[in-house]
């Protein structure tokens, strides 16, 4: 539930040096990493979504409360799941740990006559223009020496904290407008606006010699100050010291999760990138259990889905492959969601409103349900959930869908068409024929949103994409998809010329580029490379028109030249691990059809990978591989790409570029036989569609 990091008030998610933009090179709002202190729930890497959360900031000073607010530069960072750590310019040594609802900071000060902690409850969101949150209402109190509690209500969702300061004997105080209150044990704010916003929260401030330790310990919870004390008490209790039982709990549980996924073969960097990657796809969704404040029922509250629409072709069918466990509670929270409020969320923060990010996309929850029950994941009430899948096709776009079969943003009738797919399957698989013939027949309205003169999306407006990225969907009939576009060769020049083969090399855009450059680019029809959702499966239209080796080509430049081990390691936004989800599969050699219980087979980055799955242990080995050359100076090359010759299934040939999705979560063997280039292998048997669901 809890993630911390230190606070620029920049971009991305609070730690950092830049403002928000959507086009060319960000711009520096800050020359040097630097931080006013340690903020609480971050988001993970995602675009503008308007505000972020950076609640309770606990800032370490050894000046006077005034300068509170000030940033210090970043000293010797250091990080790891579950850990951070860097020293001040003021000589404070600070590290951080997290368990499921706690935080714990600790720092190591020089000497002061008057060195504080302080605690600002009115901190939220960045500090760029509209990206402040400002709380709405607030309670804080000292309750003892060393202890306080608070509640803050920030995007209409009470925030607790309970707060414990271990350390010297120092004095505590509330604190208001950087004036201490004497003597004061409570605070108390009605009604908050802009306008009258003023900071707030608490003071702990005395001597320190060289050396001394202050311990703050911090329980949260969204269901109110007490359970947040408890919460404190049982990831604290028995520990000694409180802060390393913390921080080898969760580094233990971390190394459990990420060891889920082994590969082996590659150089350093490129399995220290795999590993990262595995690391961000896992940050989110975060769980609250037990905390929803919306409703009182125990069970998981996923308050971190930002968004679906980031999630749901790549991270939501890694969860389910390594950790079905949390795949399933994701999916239980989703249907409560859908209860209490009546429809699927496409996105879910820790915030109440109607937005829920719809414009994104429509009924992409259903992927992730049909997905779920072809798998037979247990721990869902399918009849329930199929009421739920069902009656949510009807609501917002999905009346005008309903009654039109086409809606405009065009995308919607793309994931319209897809959800009742979905549907159908559940209900089919449920033994309910006329819904499913019923949910079946809409679902081919997917055509009517495509132009049969050019075999793309017809014209319209387009979220974070244009016509030509969202053009290429995998939609689950790509044998008349392709057949609309013309055939197999007339899809694979358009697919050639949105990938840029045989193109010449364009010039990308710095800083603020003009609206010229911008038109020129946009203009020019082409993949923009992983830096968004709307076309990151695209690589593998390939597959469903028989040519794999171009898939092998993309996917293989993309893990060579985008993807690297400093800052700026990631082509685009991580997009609450989506984007690093998609390297994890990639370097796999898989690519998850979400919806279809699908996966397609591609050459994989390692020479041999294993994942923990629900029947054992999956293996990818090959022969073949060829890592990084070396030339005689030394220097590594770039590596070959490499093609799929043959491909064996637990011992039998595998013909198809494809595999059910329940072999894979069964366990077994794929073998792959790699060259340097292309094969016929796959380009008789396609990957399945509707119309075609043997791909011969």
């Amino acid at each position: 539930m809890v993630s911390a990091c230190a606070y620029s008030g920049a971009y991305p998610t609070g730690y950092g040096r830049y403002s928000k933009n959507t086009e060319g090179v960000p711009e520096v709002m800050f020359e040097t990493l630097q931080a006013s202190g340690f903020t609480h729930f971050q988001q993970s890497g995602t675009g503008a979504i308007r505000k972020y959360y950076n609640y309770v900031r606990v800032t370490p000073m050894v000046q006077p409360l005034d300068d509170l607010g000030e940033s210090w530069a970043l000293h010797d960072e250091t990080a790891s799941p579950g850990y951070y750590a860097t020293t001040l310019d003021t000589g404070i040594h600070c590290e951080i740990t997290v368990g499921e609802k706690v935080a714990v900071h600790r720092y190591t000060f020089p000497e002061s006559r008057s060195a504080r902690v302080v605690v600002d409850l009115s901190c939220g969101g960045l500090a760029i223009e509209l990206g402040r949150t400002v709380p709405l209402r607030a309670h804080v109190e000292s309750t003892g020496y060393g202890r306080a509690q608070g509640t803050v209500v920030l995007e209409g969702v009470p925030l607790s904290v309970h707060i414990e300061v271990h350390g010297p004997g120092w004095r505590q105080m509330l604190w208001h407008d950087r004036r201490l209150i004497e003597g004061g044990t409570r605070l108390d704010f009605d009604s908050i606006r802009q306008t009258t916003l003023r900071p707030f929260g608490l003071l702990f401030m005395g001597p320190v010699r060289a050396g001394d330790v202050v311990e703050v310990r911090l329980g949260f919870s969204l269901r109110g100050c007490e359970q947040a004390r408890e919460n404190l008490e049982r990831e604290c209790a028995g520990a000694d010291p409180v802060f390393d039982a913390v921080r080898a709990r969760t580094r233990e549980r971390w190394a459990e999760h990420i060891g889920r996924v082994r590969v082996e073969g590659g150089t350093t960097a490129r399995r220290q990138v795999m590993a990262t990657a595995l690391y961000h796809s896992l940050i989110k969704p975060c769980f609250a259990d037990d905390e929803s404040p919306f409703w009182p029922a125990s069970g998981p509250f996923a308050f971190d889905i930002c968004t679906m629409w980031d999630l749901y072709k790549t991270q939501i069918p890694l969860l389910m492959t390594i950790a079905p466990t949390r795949a399933t509670d994701l999916l239980e929270s989703l249907i409560r969601v859908c209860e209490e409020e009546g429809n699927f969320p496409i996105g879910y923060r820790m915030a109440r409103g109607a937005d829920r990010f719809f414009r994104q996309a429509s009924a992409l929850a259903h992927t992730a349900l049909a997905d779920a029950h072809a798998l037979a994941l247990p721990g869902i009430d399918w009849s329930w959930a199929l009421v739920h899948m069902a009656d949510d096709l009807r609501r917002l776009y999905g009346e005008d869908f309903f009654e039109h079969g086409f809606v405009h943003p065009v995308t919607h009738t793309l994931d319209l068409a897809y959800g009742h797919h979905c549907t159908a399957t559940v209900a089919q698989a449920l033994g309910d024929k006329r819904l499913a013939d019923e949910l079946q027949a809409r679902s081919r309205w997917w055509v009517n949103a495509f132009d049969p003169a050019t075999g793309l999306l017809r014209d319209s407006e387009f979220y974070e994409g244009g016509k030509w990225n969202y053009s290429f969907r995998l939609v689950h009939d790509m044998r008349a998809r392709i057949a609309l576009a013309g055939g197999d060769a007339a899809f694979l020049d358009v697919l050639d010329a949105f990938f840029g083969f045989g193109a010449d090399p364009v010039t990308q855009p710095g800083p603020r580029p003009t609206p010229e450059e911008m038109a020129a680019g946009y203009a020019l029809n082409r993949f923009e490379g992983l830096n968004n959702e709307p076309d990151m499966e695209a690589p593998w239209a390939y597959h469903y028109a028989g040519r794999p080796d171009r898939t092998a080509e993309i996917v293989h430049a993309a893990l060579t030249w985008q993807f690297g081990t400093g800052p700026g390691g990631l082509p685009g936004n991580d997009d609450s691990g989506g984007l690093s989800s998609w390297y994890v599969w990639a370097s796999l050699g898989l690519f998850p059809i979400a919806g279809q219980s699908l996966f397609l087979v591609n050459a994989p980055a390692f020479a041999r990978a294993a994942l923990q799955v629900a029947g054992g242990e999956f293996v990818i080995e090959t022969s073949g591989h060829r890592d990084h050359p070396v030339g005689a100076d030394g220097v590594e090359r770039t590596p070959p790409t490499q093609y799929v010759q043959a491909a064996w299934l637990n011992g039998e040939p595998l013909e198809a570029t494809h595999l059910d999705a329940a072999d894979v979560h069964a366990g077994g063997v794929l073998h792959l036989e790699l060259g340097p280039e292309p094969s016929p292998w796959g380009s008789a048997i396609r990957p399945p569609s509707l119309s075609d669901p043997h791909g011969r």
